[in-house]
């Protein structure tokens, strides 16, 4: 029997890879586009992202907007406990890789910010549907930081924004009970609201 998911992250996985650099590059260019209809990305401070691997939308576009504007970009680092905190990306940071070869920042313990500090979290992912659910390299990582959320009223903070290209859409994903859905989803095409709607404003 095939596992759905394992397939779905491998076929996603599979047409990352393939993408020309141009093609990257435009996609980048269209999600920073897309994070801009969002008010919070606009002016929140504390705004977290990732550093791309496997084939990844690249955030370079995004993070130069931010630093335009004097916002605050932090890194995941991954904890013993399985968690994430975040450090901050500043110019000429040192970078270390961690157990699965991704750069982090190099910083002191006290710099590092818990998840529930952060305002906006721009959230890596292989597919997803529009109602928010999201399917990721399947560590668990992200789901088990933002637990807490599962039991606050959405959107809240901070606020979980999915990070992909428009092809990585399917129409529904499986829900886990332990899945913690995404706010909004940023593409290289639009930003998609996966709010319920009698929570909008």
């Amino acid at each position: 029997m095939v596992d759905a998911p394992a397939f779905i992250r491998a076929k996603m996985r599979e047409q990352r890879v393939r993408l020309t650099p141009a093609e990257r590059i435009a996609a980048a260019s269209g999600v920073a586009a897309s994070l801009e209809q969002l008010p919070e990305f606009l002016v929140d401070q504390r705004i977290a992202g990732y550093w791309a691997v496997g084939g990844e939308v690249p955030l370079h576009a995004t993070v130069a907007r931010l630093n335009a504007r004097g916002q605050h970009y932090y890194l995941p680092i991954v904890g013993e406990d399985r968690r994430l905190r975040f450090a901050p990306l500043k110019s000429g940071a040192n970078l270390k890789p961690n157990r699965y070869g991704i750069p982090e920042p190099e910083c002191a313990e006290n710099d590092l910010l818990p998840a529930g500090d952060i305002d906006v979290v721009l959230v890596p992912l292989t597919a997803f549907d529009r109602a928010g659910h999201r399917l990721g390299m399947g560590a668990g990582y992200y789901d088990r930081s933002f637990a807490f959320l599962r039991y606050e009223p959405r959107p809240s903070e901070p606020l979980l924004v999915g990070i992909g290209y428009a092809f990585q859409e399917v129409a529904t994903l499986p829900e886990q009970d332990w899945d913690v859905a995404l706010d909004f989803i940023a593409t290289d095409k639009e930003l998609i609201d996966c709010t319920p709607p009698e929570t909008r404003p």
